[in-house]
């Protein structure tokens, strides 16, 4: 018991004391940490019919649906590729954790580099193959600044993700493969009927993780963009952000922490769920 209890009361003051807090002060009209009368349900009923909050939650929902789908398929090609070619897997892998390792600081003012209409590598590039009437303002056009945003996030964490499915590859039992290659099966059909079923808890794990990330994504967003152009790159974390502390709306900026919070457990606890179920049903 004494030796938890350093960790315990970490966790008790910086974890469940502040949700404690937050959702008390989401039923006041406070615009600071303390203070403010009771309102009741009024923040989340102004919550609810915000168009802003609104956009924002479509924005995260339509950018989380994306990453996980491009960056999940992405990592797994990576990792089947790496797992057949022995020669180059240990050192490719130890690089495939750098971009990872970046600060979302640099990554977001190295990228604004990349997309600058100005000169940036990205419609150098473009230029010079050719592409110069397909050169859209990256981060300027409604169109495109949120999914510009997803690759980089793609970019990011491609390599982690591929890393996980990649240790995965190589617990499976050699023997099992040399059966299925003797069998007839390869490509797609291995893939499909051997790889599919034995790569399920990375699969867990993977999308648990990419899901949580994704509908908190603000670093991004913020560096980069700041929600602009005409909110097309705003999300529910940087909404709570701006009410909290850049228009001082503390009280409504919790309340919208609140359901951010509710939202991340809910479609975690499921599809989590889900996933578990599959890797019982497969086992």
């Amino acid at each position: 018991m004494a030796l938890i209890a350093p960790a315990a009361l970490l966790f008790t003051a910086f974890v469940l004391y502040p949700l404690v807090r937050g959702i008390q002060l989401s039923f006041t009209d406070a615009i600071g940490p303390n203070g403010g009368a009771f309102v009741g349900l009024t923040n989340y009923v102004h919550a609810v019919s915000d168009p802003t909050v609104r956009r924002a939650l479509t924005n995260t929902l339509a950018y989380t649906v994306v990453v996980v789908v491009v960056q999940n398929a992405l990592a797994l090609l990576v990792a089947f590729w790496l797992f057949r070619q022995e020669r180059v897997r240990d050192v490719v892998r130890a690089g495939l954790l750098l971009p990872a390792m970046m600060a979302f600081v640099a990554v977001g003012y190295l990228w604004s580099y990349v997309y600058s209409p100005l000169g940036g590598p990205l419609n150098v590039v473009m230029d010079a193959l050719g592409l110069h009437r397909f050169e859209p303002v990256w981060l300027g056009d409604p169109h495109t600044a949120l999914w510009a945003i997803a690759a980089i996030y793609v970019w990011m964490f491609l390599g982690y993700t591929a890393t996980i499915y990649l240790a995965n590859y190589m617990a499976i039992s050699p023997s099992l493969l040399e059966a299925a290659n003797l069998d007839g099966a390869s490509g797609w059909r291995r893939f499909r009927h051997i790889d599919w079923h034995l790569l399920a808890p990375s699969f867990t794990i993977n999308i648990t993780l990419s899901v949580i990330g994704s509908l908190r994504v603000f670093d991004l967003p913020f560096i980069m963009t700041q929600g602009a152009p005409e909110d097309s790159t705003q999300t529910l974390s940087l909404v709570i952000y701006n009410n909290s502390f850049a228009n001082y709306q503390f009280a409504y900026g919790t309340t919208l922490a609140v359901g951010l919070l509710v939202l991340t457990v809910v479609v975690g606890v499921i599809q989590a769920t889900l996933l578990r179920r599959r890797e019982a049903d497969l086992a």
